[in-house]
């Protein structure tokens, strides 16, 4: 255990600023002011919340003590005893910036937010000023902060095609992304390998769509194939409630439905998408990209694809719908007579441009239901749509280049944040390949040092990926995401400079803690130094 005898030292030899053992927030905030004493939290507490956003926050602060320490507060409109405060103070002079003040004295537990988000992001401070053991009363240390976050967009994501995850996994995930003061969840629900979502115009699609006869065993291509039926989607009144969930924990659920590519479990199911002579189509039982790919050259693809769109635009409120565009092999279109006819038609260079013709073609309609996409940086690739939010995936040149033209960026490079990457060198557990430790993904800058201040702007900010080959369970999903899930809240939260591996490394001990209290699973490469 080095490292925990690094820890002590660190406590004792670093600034008090560092406040190891009363103040150990994860992501750091802006500005902690120590004071004296503690605020002591009973089971007659109360939480005085008037507003209805209010409200649901302290519901939500109320949740966690009842799972991890047993007991709720009352929640009541009057300020009683020594009482805890959550009041938004929905400022209007100018714009907001997220930013909430958090202040506890021996006395009073005050949050004040100056939007409802605030006010909730707050509450995940208060939670990480409670004690690391269960108790029936719970001491909080006299502090002042105040806080706000430096990235508007703070993501995971969740491939649930390669293997489907259960509503209330899913809701726990949702759970963790709040803990983390995390804002948005990327839900992947279309592949090869499987359609997750139902769609009531199309019924083949979850019925044909959201099976596979098997997956393969081991490492691609595998080293044989289980032959046991795969299957798992989520009904439309279940999304419905995942996103009301993830509402009222102030997380906005972007949808991605893939295309062109990575549609052959939306081609079993309706083999008229595809091109002409093409098939026969199964929905995928091993990993990879394969060539068949939606017909971009019939009418009736757009048709189909605006259709399933329009049920999406019903459940998701999000301004942001994905729509993938990566990794599409243009094999099939360059021998489509559909295809090529379509690229005559158009004054198309070539099968790339015909892509962005496809992209854009979606955007527009999209646009008309007020609505916004993001795709992979591929869409760049022929040219890219007028209004297109751009993720960068394949490192970061795809986002440096969308963002000197003035596009928004939310960037997810590989090599910084991609989840399904192992966190040691040698690890016993499947996974896809990559070695992204917790150090490297701690010293990810999101905004690259070739654009100007004024391109900087056009990064929204970051989210980690996690896609789901060789994760087939929930606790493999815990394993991947934590720690490294806390180090990339940090990066997208606090300031630049205030970001300091020496700092967090001591603050992290009790984030391991906290997983125990959440019983979730996690590595502990940590534990085994950087070398593993």
């Amino acid at each position: 255990m080095l490292k925990y005898f690094l820890f002590v030292t660190l406590c004792i030899a670093i600034s008090p600023a560092v406040s190891c053992q009363r103040v150990s927030i994860i992501p750091q905030p802006v500005s902690v002011q120590e004071g004296q004493g503690d605020f002591l939290i009973s089971q007659k507490t109360m939480i005085s919340a008037v507003d209805k956003e209010d409200v649901k926050t302290a519901n939500f602060f109320n949740d966690y003590l009842f799972k991890v320490y047993g007991f709720k507060l009352p929640v009541n409109k009057k300020k009683a005893g020594k009482y805890i405060e959550i009041a938004t103070r929905k400022s209007t002079a100018g714009p907001t910036t997220n930013t909430y003040t958090l202040k506890v004295t021996p006395t009073a537990i005050r949050l004040n937010g100056d939007t409802y988000d605030a006010s909730f992001f707050g509450v995940q401070s208060l939670i990480q000023l409670l004690p690391v053991q269960v108790s029936s009363s719970l001491t909080v240390p006299a502090v002042t902060i105040v806080d706000s976050p430096r990235f508007a967009y703070r993501g995971m994501h969740l491939d649930v095609g390669r293997h489907f995850f259960p509503v209330q996994f899913v809701k726990k995930y949702i759970d963790y992304i709040a803990l983390h003061k995390m804002n948005y969840f990327h839900w992947h629900l279309t592949e090869d390998q499987g359609w997750r979502i139902e769609i009531k115009k199309y019924p083949k699609l979850t019925e044909i769509g959201s099976c596979r006869n098997g997956t393969i065993i081991g490492h691609n291509p595998g080293t044989g194939n289980d032959s046991i039926r795969y299957c798992g989607f989520y009904t439309q009144e279940e999304i419905k409630d995942v996103v009301s969930y993830a509402t009222d924990r102030h997380i906005t659920v972007i949808p991605e439905i893939e295309m062109p590519g990575h549609a052959e479990a939306a081609l079993t199911s309706y083999p008229f998408l595809g091109c002409p002579g093409t098939g026969p189509y199964q929905v995928q039982q091993r990993w990879g990209v394969f060539k068949n790919v939606f017909c971009a050259g019939k009418d009736s693809t757009f048709q189909f694809i605006q259709d399933v769109l329009d049920e999406v635009l019903t459940l998701f409120p999000s301004r942001y719908i994905h729509i993938g565009g990566d990794e599409c092999p243009k094999t099939n279109w360059k021998s489509c007579p559909l295809c090529q006819a379509r690229i005559k038609e158009q004054g198309l260079k070539d099968e790339h441009e015909l892509q962005s013709y496809f992209i854009q073609r979606i955007e527009k309609y999209l646009n008309s239901k007020g609505r916004q996409i993001i795709g992979w940086d591929e869409i760049l690739e022929g040219g890219l749509a007028p209004n297109a939010t751009v993720m960068s995936w394949r490192g970061e040149e795809g986002g440096i280049a969308a963002a000197k033209q003035n596009h928004k960026v939310i960037m997810t490079p590989g090599s910084y944040v991609y989840f399904d990457h192992s966190q040691v060198q040698k690890d016993d557990s499947l996974h896809i390949g990559g070695y992204l430790p917790l150090e490297k993904v701690y010293s990810y800058e999101p905004v690259p040092k070739e654009l100007n201040e004024e391109q900087g702007k056009y990064i929204l900010g970051a989210q980690a990926n996690v896609w789901t080959e060789y994760m087939a369970y929930p606790s493999k999903i815990e394993y991947m995401i934590f720690p490294r899930m806390s180090a990339l809240s940090e990066v997208l939260w606090s300031p630049k400079q205030a970001r300091n591996w020496s700092n967090f490394e001591p603050r992290l001990q009790n984030q391991f803690k906290r997983y125990d209290l959440w019983k979730a699973n996690y590595s502990k490469a940590f534990f085994q130094g950087k070398s593993q």
